[in-house]
Parts: structure tokens; C-alpha cells; sequence
């Protein structure tokens, strides 16, 4: 299936189920290559309207890094981090840490 397929089918699963955030996480990452700035706003979207959908703070911090959104992608990185912390999401929690500890040595923040 071509990329154009792909995000065909995967618009219409967001409009067929709305409520579920795997469809616009999906969409996301399908455009972030093509169409940053669309890909931006549904990073945005699943950040405010899913914020315990757990997947979405690894690719949009990294995401916005990429976009040179420091400050936004610092602050997914923590709140990733944080909410992977409450629902004991080890794993998940231990791959945003080590990924936002990347972040910060390569900008030189802390």
C-alpha cells in the first residue's frame, strides 16, 4: 500500500472513530515526513484532547525537536515522563528518559 493510501485510509479512520487516538497518533507519524505542518497539529490534538494516550509524548517530542521547538519538545519529554511515572509504565518511562536525557546533552540544557 502507497503512502497516499495509507493516509487516505488513515483520515477515514479518524472520521469513522473520532474518539480513538491510535487513528490520529497513526496519522501523525504517517505525515510528519510530508506534511509537518498537519502532522504538527495532530501531534497538538493528541497531546490536548488524549493527554493519557502514552505513545504520543516519545514521537512529538522527538518531533518537535526536529521542528527546533525546544521549549515544546522539553515539555512533552517531561510530561511524557511524568504520566508514564503515574501508570507505571517502566518500560515506556525508562525509553522517554533516556531519549530526553539525549535532548538535553545534545542542546546543552538542563
Amino acid at each position: 500500500m502507497g503512502n497516499l493510501n495509507r493516509i487516505s485510509l488513515l483520515r477515514q479512520f479518524t472520521i469513522e472513530e473520532p474518539k480513538n487516538p491510535f487513528n490520529w497518533y497513526a496519522l501523525a507519524l504517517e505525515l510528519q515526513e510530508s506534511d509537518t505542518q498537519e502532522a504538527q497539529g495532530l501531534y497538538s490534538k493528541l497531546l490536548k484532547d488524549f493527554p493519557d494516550y502514552l505513545p504520543t509524548y516519545y514521537h512529538a517530542a522527538h518531533f518537535f525537536e526536529a521542528l527546533e521547538k525546544l521549549d515544546l519538545a522539553q515539555e512533552t519529554y517531561e510530561k511524557g515522563m511524568a504520566l508514564a511515572k503515574r501508570t507505571q509504565e517502566h518500560k515506556t518511562l525508562k525509553e522517554l528518559a533516556n531519549a530526553y536525557q539525549n535532548f538535553l546533552f545534545e542542546h546543552d540544557l538542563d
